[in-house]
């Protein structure tokens, strides 16, 4: 048998970026669930496809509260510090956006402080280090984004109203994946973003994951330059 040596048909980062929405955007024309969505939301939606290649997981699971992009972009432009469940989400976010924006990624899940309340109180670490991120961050803009512990989630919302947090200056971005303890604390937030208020981007169900959280934050970040920054972020 022969085996003759191939090269991609496309071979160029930016081309292949490029042609993955052209091809994204094409097939979510056959979607009408698509047309239920903001434009705003719609390029969120694009970019978490593009990561999972999932369009019925995303466009059936992807849960949206009123303004929740415009909310997380203000939060982001006033040096909200990002609070992440996992070293995953941090080291795929782009320094170029963490550094134009001054949002400083926060994550405890490996500091001794961490395994130390996690066995003291009997919780996850994931549970231990939101806490603490958030009791020493309080005062400051927060995104929290979770990718992986479905604990994390509950941790964050019980923490925040016991720490009289001001929920105007909080942001979820919910993406857990698994099978224990996910629909269930996804639901959890839900309510809690719907009763108070609070931004929220949750993917619904079982689906998700820690490149989802990060893709999210990526079209958001893409989505500033697309606003007047005078006019978008004065609460006009």
């Amino acid at each position: 048998m022969e085996f003759k040596i191939e090269q991609p048909p496309i071979n160029l980062g930016a081309d292949i970026s490029n042609k993955s929405f052209e091809i994204i955007n094409n097939e979510l024309k056959d979607y009408e669930k698509i047309d239920e969505f903001t434009k705003e939301q719609q390029e969120v939606i694009s970019r978490l496809i593009h990561t999972t290649t999932c369009f019925d997981e995303v466009l059936n699971n992807i849960y949206f509260s009123k303004d929740s992009i415009k909310k997380v972009q203000n939060l982001l432009l006033n040096e909200a510090k990002i609070i992440v469940d996992v070293n995953m989400i941090k080291v795929g976010l782009s320094d170029f956006y963490l550094k134009k924006y001054d949002n400083e990624v926060i994550c405890y899940i490996n500091e001794s402080f961490t395994y130390e309340n996690a066995q003291k109180n009997k919780t996850t670490r994931s549970y231990a280090a939101v806490v603490e991120a958030i009791k020493r961050h309080k005062d400051k803009p927060l995104v929290l984004a979770c990718g992986n512990a479905p604990t994390f989630i509950y941790a964050a919302i019980n923490t925040l109203i016991e720490q009289k947090v001001d929920l105007n200056n909080v942001a979820l971005l919910l993406f857990p994946v698994g099978f224990v303890n996910v629909v269930e604390s996804k639901a959890y937030a839900r309510k809690f973003c719907d009763t108070f208020n609070v931004a929220g981007i949750i993917m619904q169900g079982r689906f998700g994951s820690s490149t989802m959280s990060v893709a999210t934050l990526h079209a958001i970040y893409k989505l500033i330059k697309d606003y007047d920054k005078d006019e978008k972020y004065n609460g006009k």
